[in-house]
C-alpha cells in the first residue's frame, strides 16, 4: 500500500480537521485529553466526553468544542442511549510497567465500562487498552469478553501496532469491538512513518526553553543502558519510528526519557509539541495545564490518526447496517 502523501505533518494537520457536518454521536468514557475523540470527530462523529481530571477536560473542550463532563465514572453512572460508545478504561492495573493488580486495582475501569454498555445499548462499542491485558490477566480478560457476549454482542479483540496506522511510534494496544455482525478493522499499512518525518524541522531546532541533559544525567543514563543491556542507545532515532510514549518517559527525568541528540553531541529532552507529533496530534491541537500535565495527557492519549481510521471502520459498519 503506497503512501498517499509525502509531507506527514501536512497530512495529519489536514486530515484531523473537524467537519461541519457530523451524522453520528458517540460517548467517550475515560476520554483523557481527547485523542480517541479527535479521530472520531474528524471522521464525522460528534463526541461527548467523560473524564475526571480537570486539565484533560479543559484540553478536550478547547480543541474539540464538544461537551466533556468532569466526573468520576462508576458502575452507577447513567448514560443516554447512543449508537456508538468508545473509551479507554484506565490501563495502569494491567500495564506491564505497573504493579499489575488487575481487577483488584481500584483504578480498574472495566466494571464501569461494562455497565455503560449495558445502560446506553450502543449498536457498536470500541474499548482500547494495553496489550498486557491479555498476557498477565488472561482469565479476567476472558470474563470481560464474556460479559459483552452475554449482552448479545459479537466481540472482536485484536492487538494493534499503531505504527501500521500512520503513527510514528512502536505503540501496541488491545482494541476490543462489540458489534452485531459485519464489522471490519481498518487495513494495516505496509509502510512506517519515522520520527524524523513526524518532527521535521523541530528535531534540528533548539527551543528557548530547551531542557538539556546534564553530565550527571548522561552518566546515569549510561549506567541505566548498561544495566538494561541496551545494544542501541535509547535516544530518538530519526530514521525509524519512536519508542512507545508513556507518561513516565515523557514527564519524568528518567534513564528511559525520550531525548534528541543534536549534531554537536548535546542531548535534550523532547518538547510537548514534539511528543504530540509522535503521538500523531495535529499542530493546531493545544494542551492546557503545567508542562508535566501536558506530557501526561499526551502519554495517556490514543493516537488520533489510528482513532480516525478506526472511526472510519465504525461508520462503514453503521452505514452497511442501515442499508440492509
Amino acid at each position: 500500500m503506497a503512501r498517499e502523501y509525502t509531507d506527514y505533518v501536512k497530512y495529519i494537520n489536514e486530515t484531523l480537521q473537524i467537519p461541519d457536518v457530523q451524522p453520528y454521536t458517540a460517548i467517550d468514557l475515560f476520554a483523557g485529553c481527547g485523542g480517541l475523540s479527535l479521530g472520531f470527530e474528524a471522521a464525522g462523529v460528534k463526541t461527548i466526553g467523560y473524564e475526571m481530571v480537570e486539565d484533560y477536560c479543559n484540553t478536550y473542550r478547547m480543541n474539540l468544542g464538544s461537551e466533556c463532563k468532569q466526573e468520576v465514572i462508576t458502575k452507577s453512572t447513567k448514560f443516554p442511549k447512543v449508537k456508538i460508545l468508545i473509551g479507554g478504561p484506565p490501563c495502569q492495573p494491567f500495564s506491564r510497567s505497573g504493579k499489575q493488580m488487575g481487577q483488584e486495582d481500584k483504578r480498574n475501569g472495566f466494571p464501569a465500562f461494562i455497565e455503560a454498555v449495558r445502560c446506553s445499548e450502543p449498536e457498536i462499542f470500541v474499548c482500547e487498552n494495553v496489550k498486557g491485558l491479555t498476557e498477565s490477566m488472561r482469565d479476567y480478560y476472558e470474563e470481560i469478553l464474556a460479559a459483552f457476549r452475554d449482552m448479545g454482542y459479537i466481540v472482536d479483540a485484536k492487538p494493534v501496532g499503531m505504527v501500521k496506522f500512520d503513527v510514528p511510534q512502536r505503540r501496541e494496544r488491545m482494541v476490543i469491538v462489540g458489534h452485531h455482525g459485519g464489522f471490519r478493522f481498518p487495513d494495516e499499512k505496509d509502510y512506517q512513518i519515522t520520527s524524523g518525518e513526524a518532527l521535521g524541522e523541530l528535531a534540528e531546532q533548539i527551543p528557548d526553553d530547551a531542557m538539556f541533559l546534564t553530565p550527571s544525567m548522561d552518566e546515569y543514563i549510561a549506567k541505566y543502558e548498561a544495566a538494561s543491556k541496551c545494544i542501541t542507545p535509547r535516544d530518538l532515532h530519526l530514521d525509524r519510528p519512536a519508542r512507545t510514549l508513556t507518561c513516565r518517559n515523557l514527564a519524568g527525568a528518567t534513564g528511559d526519557m525520550h531525548r534528541i541528540r543534536l549534531a554537536d553531541g548535546r542531548r535534550r529532552r523532547i518538547t510537548v509539541r514534539e511528543a504530540a507529533r509522535l503521538q500523531s496530534f495535529p499542530d493546531w491541537f493545544e494542551f492546557t495545564g503545567t508542562q508535566e500535565s501536558q506530557f501526561n495527557q499526551i502519554g495517556n492519549a490514543v493516537p488520533p490518526m489510528f482513532a480516525y481510521q478506526l472511526a472510519k471502520s465504525v461508520i462503514n459498519y453503521l452505514e452497511e447496517c442501515e442499508n440492509v
